[in-house]
């Protein structure tokens, strides 16, 4: 049988697995997470340390990876939980479904794997470096510092089907918050959680419509600020055949930096994603919004709902693996699920 087949056999019978375990994992709560999990279970070694000078290294380098880090953490927990399931490569695996095809930043969570193996060998999990990352990349792009918790597991479960559970950027509001209730998330966590946005980017594709066609009526969305109109008519030129992108904060002096801003900005109709401009209007966000943006401790609340979203469905104790690569399954664990 070919690797890949094998791969599918164990990500098929691994989910069947765990179906029939009654699925025994802390799916709302923080079960099983402790600060300082790793204290003393590496000898002398600080394993947030080097998690973090790793990344600290790449993102000196490329900036970008922040808001990458921020969605390959956000598209892992919200499907099967935070379990570094969205890492697995093989044929069918969450990597390969459409949601999840513009994620990166793998080779920053592969770097970190590698510097604690080193060090720590089968003792720290890939789910546990995704939140540390990305914890990290937060903080170096002025978001503040959070401690995270830790005690996470690897799944052993990668399949693209399983994506639906991660919000359209069609959604309305109203669908968005049923979508994050599912996973123990309010509207106000979910409302803190989309400050990620801060940082992130977005191509003309998921917009170009509110610029010339907004509902088919062949004019812009009425709802955009007209000078954000004209400078993303300039980014985004009509027909154009490449897919260029343009800061969701449109602040050019933040659009870096994890903070408020972004709220300000949506509340004088710059909202680039009909989405986000939708959360300054709706009347089930619209004072949240206008809340955070007179706010002074937006970095501190963010980073509260981003811990609360890295409790989503994990994995402790005995459950799941801790893997040597965060590519893969590891061989008994493969072998063991097949016989």
């Amino acid at each position: 049988m070919a690797m890949t087949n094998v791969k599918s056999v164990a990500f098929a019978i691994g989910f069947v697995f765990l179906n029939f375990a009654g699925q025994c994992y802390g799916f709302f709560g923080y079960g099983g997470l402790q600060y300082g999990f790793y204290n003393g279970k590496c000898q002398a070694s600080d394993v947030e340390a080097i998690v973090r000078n790793t990344v600290y290294s790449k993102f000196f380098r490329d900036r970008s990876i922040a808001p990458a880090l921020v969605r390959m953490q956000f598209h892992d927990c919200f499907v099967n939980g935070c379990d570094a399931s969205i890492l697995l490569d093989g044929p069918n695996t969450e990597k390969t479904a459409p949601p999840n095809l513009g994620v990166r930043g793998y080779d920053v969570i592969d770097a970190a794997k590698s510097a604690v193996e080193r060090v720590c060998p089968g003792v720290v999990s890939c789910a546990d470096i995704i939140v540390m990352a990305t914890r990290d990349v937060i903080s170096f792009s002025g978001g503040g510092s959070y401690s995270v918790q830790t005690g996470r597991r690897d799944g052993l479960v990668s399949l693209a089907q399983n994506t639906r559970t991660l919000p359209p950027p069609s959604s309305s509001v109203s669908s968005a918050i049923r979508a994050f209730a599912l996973k123990g998330l309010t509207a106000t966590d979910m409302i803190y959680l989309l400050g990620g946005h801060s940082i992130g980017v977005a191509h003309c594709s998921l917009f170009q419509d509110r610029l010339y066609n907004f509902k088919n009526t062949g004019k812009p969305d009425p709802a955009m600020d007209l000078g954000l109109l004209s400078s993303l008519r300039r980014t985004c030129v009509q027909n154009a055949t490449v897919n260029r992108a343009a800061n969701l904060d449109q602040n050019p002096f933040s659009s870096a930096v994890v903070d408020k801003s972004f709220y300000s900005q949506i509340m004088l109709h710059r909202g680039v994603l009909k989405f986000d401009q939708d959360l300054a209007s709706d009347s089930l966000s619209k004072s949240t919004v206008a809340a955070i943006a007179r706010s002074s401790d937006f970095t501190t609340k963010f980073g509260q709902a981003m811990v609360k979203m890295g409790a989503i469905q994990v994995l402790t104790g005995k459950q799941g693996e801790i893997r040597k690569s965060c590519r893969a399954i590891n061989q008994l664990t493969l072998t063991s699920l097949i016989n």
